[in-house]
């Protein structure tokens, strides 16, 4: 029972340091990348449908995304909605294709980001906390119902809690390392 508790809470972790790694890839360091527009969804065929799922994302250049859908009658709609989506791009269609340009990041945008993923990176360490919380109260509860000792509990928690450290150590490392991507100009 307790390693089984033990070993739930090391994959809760790493789902939540895995969850928070994602939600850096959304900000974006001045490069095109094919993940800055995932969430934009368009209204094709009567339902709002992913964009990557109306036609080819592709990063062609440094500075470039080239959207190529499948039906070219949806080309105008992608347009409006990454207009309204409000990402900072200016499309421009050829009648087959939409090019986006990503504007270079200025210093203030740049410490913004920063900013923004401070408080992702926070978001991150307060699941594996409230993580750590749920275990210690479940830990504490089969110790009240006898089906631990005291001395399990205290060892038990003492392994939550360097698991937690850990956990919260990779989305420090992680949140560093976009940082610098974020400022290198």
């Amino acid at each position: 029972m307790l390693n089984t508790i033990l070993k739930e809470v090391e994959e809760k972790m790493s789902k939540s340091v895995e969850n928070t790694k994602e939600r850096f890839s959304h900000t974006r360091a001045g490069r095109a990348n094919v993940s800055m527009l995932d969430g934009v969804t368009v209204e094709a065929y009567g339902a709002p449908t992913p964009l990557n799922q109306v036609g080819t994302i592709s990063a062609p250049e440094a500075r470039l995304l080239v959207i190529d859908p499948w039906d070219k009658s949806l080309i105008k709609t992608i347009e409006k909605t990454i207009l309204q989506a409000n990402l900072g791009f200016n499309p421009s269609n050829d009648g087959n294709i939409i090019r986006l340009v990503v504007p270079e990041l200025t210093e203030e945008r740049r410490k913004e980001y920063v900013k923004m993923v401070k408080k992702e990176a926070e978001e991150g360490k307060v699941a594996i906390r409230n993580i750590r919380k749920d275990v210690n109260n479940k830990l504490r509860k089969l110790e009240k119902d006898s089906e631990i000792t005291e001395d399990e509990l205290k060892s038990s928690e003492e392994k939550v809690q360097k698991t937690t450290d850990k956990f919260i150590a990779a989305i420090d490392t992680a949140l560093a390392a976009k940082e610098k991507e974020l400022l290198t100009v």
